[in-house]
């Protein structure tokens, strides 16, 4: 292979694996979303194996360029990207789907494993294999710009897929043109492997180290220390202490979690769709493009100051709960993890060791990332009841950065100096720290019982005279106590609701067969008679627990009831043809809005278990968004009738709710019950598939 050509092979492979790498987590992330319930937790464990795979990508190239000959290497690497390519779709097809019984993590961790381990496990090993491959075969060039040129690759990935890939392509021809980029990306990266096998031993160590030093140096300019202090640690290079070590895998697995964590908030509040997942992602990996590409993007005082403000804005909307506006959180969320992330990774290249020690160095970066990801996806769920990692990880990354201040000689921290700046710092910390905490106390606090699990966090509210079920900070369920109000409808469910009018005012003259997705507290139960049957679909077994042993309505209820544990989607498509009269779709009233039960596919099972004159009850009463367009969209592509009705508070136990009517019998929706609560439909239609369900086309609702 000539010279002339090998900076553009090693150019393109570097690209192209950077834009693979970043552009597969959404895309496999989406295509399994609607099989395990549309959980913020999907993306958590997606993360979670990413995370894992990358820094074993990373020892394998560490191992690799260490250990074994450049000709092996090379055999080695083309082998197993023959391997890769052999493997064919990344997408995986409808055998993965998930039984109730299944592990939701385990599932998914081994469904990615399967479908797209190895592939990804050599995209991620190509960065610093490629780089080491480039120094021995272009001596006197730096090999760091590879990485700059594998920043840029990354984040057009994750720019373009919410706004170019998603919305012009469905998931299977997404996966389809990604698999043919991974073999252009296989042929060119064997190719970069024989150019390294081929090129003759010379030392080459001594030069990189050289021009490496002097390329810092240049990018380095508002570094606090000396070109002579520079030029000693390049010829005596000092080797890095355990507490060097330890800040390397703290810093990077601080900012982790805090992108996971912020990410989940985020999901939770809004709903769980790849451009939610994107943004912070974009933003984390925006921190390392800075960060490492030279200095003069970090500044600590700036960065610092910023994460306290932003900090202090995001706890102040916390404490409003619901009251806060959806575009106030993700604008303060999004700038505290800017921040953080900033100040992490900034803090991080301030601590760049000697060259001798980079491989080290990174290793410790991709093991603190990989750490942080199993933290939140497999320790904080098993040692927390609560998203107590949120709260955590917003006062590690405060508190964090002032170890590393105390311990840098050109910061006025450093060793105590500067007392009452320190004594300002710590005062603002601990000011804001203490409120965080206090905030999760007051959210965990007076709880009889709670939950965490894959499908969100449950908890049980026990008061004098009603118990109350709540999924987050959403009121899932409340019964009174007092037995002659027990079997009252409340919250969402009061007989003036779109639900209550459904099925106890307007009702057939005949027993009533009913679809309910989303247990809740078994409030529904109240309107079944005898002859009835509901039958109701609930992903969560904790929610089915809660149901039983805190609350009377199932005991209570003279029809008959059945439980059917999975998602209702999936359980739907597996069924027979069960001749619903209504079909009430109750999981919509939380922050996270699981987008695959809207969808196109989701409406042509709903169409398959209805009766021909039967309703389609939705509850749309969401904090943020207003779901009207979607459900217009799916009455006119189906030529129902829909109405949307409205109940304020009656402070008898009725909460405000919207219900959503999709149903062929206009008679039934004619009644004067119903257009004396009716709202307008509007007049925008808005329709989701599987493939495409953009947030971004729902108007965000005005409080």
């Amino acid at each position: 292979m000539t010279s002339r050509w090998t900076t553009p092979l090693f150019a393109l492979t570097t690209f192209l694996s950077a834009f693979l790498l970043f552009q597969v987590q959404p895309l496999l992330s989406k295509a399994i979303l609607p099989w395990f319930g549309g959980s913020p937790a999907v993306w958590t464990v997606c993360m979670l194996f990413f995370q894992i795979v990358l820094f074993c990508g990373y020892v394998y190239a560490h191992l690799a360029t260490k250990y074994v000959p450049r000709e092996f290497q090379a055999l080695l690497h083309v082998t197993l990207l023959a391997v890769a390519v052999s493997l064919g779709p990344i997408t995986p097809d409808a055998s993965w789907k998930p039984n109730p019984a299944d592990d939701p993590t385990g599932r998914i961790m081994l469904l990615l494993t399967v479908c797209i381990g190895l592939p990804y496990f050599l995209l991620s090993a190509t960065g610093p294999l490629l780089q080491s491959w480039f120094a021995r075969t272009k001596t006197g060039v730096s090999p760091y710009r590879l990485y700059a040129l594998s920043n840029v690759g990354s984040l057009l990935a994750l720019l373009s897929y919410p706004f170019a890939f998603e919305p012009a392509f469905d998931i299977f021809r997404q996966g389809q043109l990604w698999s043919w980029g991974f073999f252009v990306f296989a042929v060119t990266c064997g190719l970069c492997a024989l150019a390294n096998a081929m090129q003759p031993d010379a030392p080459f160590e001594l030069k990189i180290a050289s021009e490496t030093t002097n390329d810092e140096s240049e990018a380095d300019t508002t570094n606090d220390l000396s070109n002579a202090e520079t030029t000693q640690s390049t010829i005596a290079p000092s080797q890095p202490n355990r507490l060097d070590w330890t800040l390397w895998i703290a810093l990077p697995m601080t900012a982790c979690v805090l992108l996971i964590a912020t990410t989940n908030q985020v999901c939770q509040e809004v709903a769980v769709i790849p451009f939610l997942w994107i943004v912070p992602l974009t933003i984390y990996l925006l921190s390392f493009i800075l960060t490492f590409d030279s200095t003069r993007w970090y500044v600590r005082s700036i960065l610092y100051g910023g994460l306290i403000i932003s900090t202090g804005y995001s706890a102040s909307l916390l404490h409003q709960g619901g009251k806060a506006l959806m575009m106030h959180q993700l604008v303060s969320f999004f700038s505290m993890l800017f921040c953080g992330c900033m100040v992490c990774h900034g803090e991080l290249v301030r601590m760049k060791p000697h060259p001798k020690y980079l491989t080290s160095f990174y290793l410790c970066i991709s093991a603190g990332g990989a750490l942080g990801g199993m933290f939140v996806g497999l320790v904080a769920p098993r040692i927390f009841t609560s998203y107590a990692e949120f709260y955590w990880s917003i006062v590690v990354v405060l508190v964090l950065p002032l170890l590393v201040f105390a311990r840098d000689a050109s910061c006025p921290l450093y060793r105590g100096r500067s007392a009452w700046l320190w004594a300002a710092l710590i005062a603002v910390t601990a000011s804001l720290s203490i409120n965080l905490l206090l905030h999760l106390r007051q959210i965990t606090g007076d709880r009889t019982d709670a939950v965490r699990n894959f499908f969100g966090v449950l908890k049980i509210e026990e008061y004098i005279d009603v118990v109350k079920m709540k999924h987050g900070g959403v009121l899932h369920g409340m019964q009174f106590l007092d037995p002659e109000r027990r079997r009252q409808a409340t919250t969402y469910y009061s007989k003036k609701s779109g639900m209550g009018l459904i099925l106890n005012a307007h009702r057939p003259d005949r027993p009533m067969k009913v679809g309910l997705v989303g247990l809740g507290g078994g409030t529904s139960a109240v309107y079944g008679r005898e002859g009835d049957h509901l039958r109701f679909y609930e992903i969560n077994p904790e929610a089915v627990r809660f149901a039983k042993q805190y609350f009377s309505y199932l005991q209570d209820c003279p029809a008959k009831t059945d439980i059917v544990l999975g998602d209702a989607r999936l359980q739907m498509e597996l069924e027979a043809a069960q001749s619903y009269d209504a079909i009430v779709l109750d999981a919509f009233s939380g922050d996270g809005v699981p987008a695959h039960l809207l969808t196109v596919e989701a409406f042509d099972i709903y169409s398959k278990h209805l009766r021909e004159k039967g309703v389609v009850a939705v509850h749309i009463s969401n904090r943020h968004l207003d779901l009207r367009p979607v459900l217009l969209a799916h009455a006119d592509r189906l030529n129902l009738k829909m109405l949307v009705v409205r109940q304020e508070r009656d402070g008898l136990g009725a909460e405000r709710n919207v219900w959503v009517l999709l149903t062929k019998d206009e008679a039934l929706l004619a009644h004067s019950d119903f257009q004396q609560q009716k709202m307008s439909n509007g007049d925008r239609k808005v329709l989701w598939t599987d493939a495409r369900s953009d947030l971004m086309a729902i108007r965000v609702k005005r409080e």
